[in-house]
């Protein structure tokens, strides 16, 4: 997404190691930081390594230019979202910009992650090694209860990819972040297709599909999920088309069904017989049987019939996270806010799957306290 050809109004050229005065909304106190460096930049602005004075912590702002006539999808999300496994905003304001009168700059203060999914499964892959089980379990686990507690409010995502996974290499402690592509679907009304980065777009949204569900980021969990395992994406198309092309090479041609339910505002066109090309060959050696078992069941062509996020955490894939005797690979134990489920996510599952999401916790909570 980086694009260094963007122009920028100057205030976004921020003089490192000077003091950073962000102020806070309708007499909320404001917070003074200290940028210390560029950690990203691309078309929709720019983002900075900061510390606050206060507490000497690291955050990252993230600066956009904001159009005065129109409102900020991300602020107006983020500020609502409150969950371990989305990335928290410490806090955003707009400020008028100085050279350009018809914009505002919004500030996005936010907790800062050195890693991403992508920059820690580049250095196993450095080594010619696959990331441990564990962490792929632990890291998509996350990114799931992520898209439960988004789903559960209707809000897509839109952009799930591996740089938009945060990670604590020390913890493994996982969040999802940029929302700026995120919105709240409403049924029955259109929203743009062209959406998503190329390698994690659903095939629905490949072919139009302008009513769409929240069930494209569950096709992008599905993508995320395989490259961990992979080291390299499982549908690197160079185009839209060619998208097309690489997910029919492994999923096989849909069926007429199939495509009806990817748009069916769409004729059938006619695929090429094209047989599908079995995960259990593409993951040899590389996968357990069960994460296979898990992408089977995510990546498929009809929407509806992907399983939903609460569901995937279910999955006979994260039991061994349900295990109490499941160490993480410093040797601690597991984070207990992996069982913290939110009330939304509690109402998203029903008794049921919470039953099997608790299996052994809540034994085990009670054997600690005592």
């Amino acid at each position: 997404m980086s694009d260094d050809e963007t122009a920028f109004p100057p205030e976004f050229e921020l003089q490192l190691g000077k003091s950073l005065d962000i102020p806070g909304e309708k007499g909320e106190e404001g917070i003074q930081v200290v940028p210390e460096k560029v950690i990203g930049k691309g078309s929709f602005g720019i983002v900075y390594l900061v510390k606050s004075l206060k507490g000497n912590t690291p955050l990252a702002l993230k600066l956009v230019l904001q159009d005065r006539r129109y409102k900020n999808r991300e602020f107006q999300i983020m500020r609502t979202l409150v969950h371990p496994c989305i990335c928290r905003l410490v806090k955003g304001t707009f400020i008028p910009s100085v050279s350009s009168p018809d914009d505002l700059i919004l500030y996005l203060l936010m907790d800062y992650y050195p890693e991403t999914i992508h920059s820690i499964y580049r250095q196993y892959s450095r080594l010619r090694q696959h990331v441990p089980l564990l962490i792929v379990r632990l890291i998509t686990y996350q990114l799931a209860r992520s898209l439960a507690y988004l789903h559960y409010h209707n809000i897509a995502h839109r952009d799930c990819k591996p740089t938009n996974v945060l990670i604590d290499p020390l913890t493994y402690k996982c969040v999802l972040c940029d929302f700026g592509s995120a919105k709240q679907l409403v049924p029955q009304e259109n929203n743009v297709a062209y959406i998503c980065s190329r390698f994690y777009r659903a095939p629905e949204l490949v072919i139009g599909n302008q009513n769409y569900t929240c069930a494209i980021d569950i096709w992008s969990f599905g993508c995320i999920m395989a490259e961990i395992l992979l080291g390299q994406p499982l549908f690197p198309g160079d185009s839209s088309i060619d998208q097309l092309v690489e997910i029919v090479r492994v999923l096989g041609s849909p069926t007429a069904e199939e495509f009806l339910a990817m748009n069916p505002t769409l004729k059938s066109v006619k695929f090429k017989d094209v047989k599908r090309y079995p995960f259990s060959k593409i993951f040899r050696s590389k996968a357990h049987t069960d994460a296979v078992d898990l992408l089977t069941k995510v990546l498929v062509y009809d929407p509806k019939k992907r399983p939903t996020a609460m569901e995937i955490l279910a999955h006979p894939f994260y039991d061994i996270l349900r295990d109490p005797d499941t160490l993480l690979p410093n040797g601690e134990r597991l984070p207990s806010f992996l069982f913290e489920f939110t009330e939304e996510e509690r109402k998203a599952a029903g008794p049921e799957l919470m039953a099997v999401l608790m299996k052994n916790r809540e034994q085990s909570n009670i054997l600690l306290s005592h």
